[in-house]
C-alpha cells in the first residue's frame, strides 16, 4: 500500500467524518419517522421505505469511504496497465 501524504490523510479524514455525520443524521431522521408512525396508530409500516432507500445510499457512502477495494482506484489501474505493457514489451 502506498504512503499517503498529510494532505491526502486530511482529505480521507474529512470524508470519513462526513460519512459519520451522514450516519448520525440518518439515525435521527429515521428514528423520528418511526416515532411518528408509532404515535399515529401503528398502521402500515411506511417508514421502512425511506429507511431502505436512504439506507442504500448510506451503504454506498460507506463502501466508497471505508472500503479498501482498489477496483475504482485510478492509481491501481495505472499500475496494472504499466505492468501489462512491460510484460508485452518483454515478450517481443
Amino acid at each position: 500500500m502506498q504512503q499517503l501524504t498529510e494532505q491526502q490523510l486530511r482529505e480521507l479524514a474529512h470524508k470519513r467524518v462526513e460519512f459519520r455525520t451522514h450516519l448520525v443524521v440518518y439515525c435521527v431522521i429515521i428514528g423520528g419517522l418511526w416515532l411518528i408512525w408509532y404515535f399515529t396508530g401503528h398502521g402500515y409500516k411506511w417508514p421502512m421505505w425511506p429507511m431502505a432507500g436512504w439506507g442504500v445510499g448510506l451503504l454506498f457512502h460507506y463502501l466508497f469511504e471505508y472500503s479498501s477495494s482498489n477496483l475504482l482506484s485510478e492509481e491501481e489501474e495505472f499500475k496494472r496497465l504499466k505492468k501489462h505493457m512491460g510484460e508485452r514489451a518483454g515478450s517481443n
